[in-house]
């Protein structure tokens, strides 16, 4: 059978880019809507780049400057400003494929340095879906969104899983979204989540609960979301993952391939 995926290209690159980010800018909009902004919730849009900013929550996607092209450079000290004056240690993620001389130059005059890469991969959505024995891919309802939530945590190995739980229950609701429960033998034992924008599928936030791993749940989850963003009209399947890290390998092994890799780049006083 032929290769059906596309041909890497900038395009490709920025689709994909571009429905990680609105993504996240949904996750975070989830949390903005808590009464009184808990959380802190901040992001600027940048014509082509988003800037994030959480005050009160370490994540680092939650605290990162994506996609600054050289027209943007002279906005990398503000952005800096922007990240000091709240506490947090952001992040800028450096598109392969967008010229940015400029924008490296200007973070290195702030004492920022690349330290970590981040891979990007894609595909074309396939039809059909099979799993692992005993491992079953169901779609999240409300009857059955604690035992997401739960399996959520575990996964992700959340060091306060109620708090978790109170302020991401509107996921379910949340427009381009599907929640999926993968299970063992019956026993809830990873969540993923799937987020379509256009025809881009965006598989996002997979994770199995350390006790139930090595069954295939996570391969089954990334399996049955591509067969539904075939069935949903996708041509693209897409996602993003640590270098080198299983969930790279999970995806290339369901038949993704690495688009590329972004820099990231952080203070170096602050790793």
């Amino acid at each position: 059978m032929a290769d059906t995926t596309p041909v890497p290209s900038l395009e490709l690159v920025k689709r994909v880019v571009r429905a990680e980010c609105l993504y996240t800018l949904s996750r975070m909009r989830v949390l903005e809507r808590l009464p009184g902004n808990p959380v802190g919730i901040e992001y600027k849009l940048l014509e082509n780049a988003f800037a994030f900013s959480a005050r009160h929550l370490p994540v680092a996607s939650f605290n990162r400057v994506v996609g600054l092209s050289d027209a943007q450079a002279n906005e990398v000290p503000a952005l800096v400003d922007w990240f000091a004056s709240r506490k947090i240690v952001g992040r800028f993620e450096i598109v392969p494929g967008i010229p940015c001389g400029d924008v490296l130059s200007a973070l290195t005059a702030q004492r920022y340095a690349q330290t970590e890469f981040h891979t990007i991969l894609y595909g074309t959505p396939k039809s059909g879906f099979t799993a692992a024995p005993g491992v079953t891919v169901e779609v999240v309802t409300a009857a059955t969104l604690e035992s997401f939530l739960d399996c959520y945590a575990a996964g992700w190995q959340t060091p306060n899983p109620e708090g978790l739980k109170r302020n991401v229950r509107g996921w379910l609701n949340e427009p381009g979204w599907t929640l999926y429960l993968g299970r063992f033998e019956g026993k809830p034992a990873g969540s993923a989540i799937l987020f379509l924008e256009g025809r881009t599928a965006y598989c996002a936030d997979s994770a199995v609960d350390p006790a139930l791993r090595g069954h295939g749940v996570h391969q089954a989850l990334l399996r049955r979301r591509s067969a539904d963003a075939a069935a949903a009209g996708a041509d693209l399947l897409c996602s993003m993952a640590n270098y080198l890290s299983t969930s790279q390998r999970n995806m290339i092994r369901a038949g993704l391939s690495t688009l590329c890799t972004q820099a990231i780049w952080k203070p170096l006083n602050k790793q």
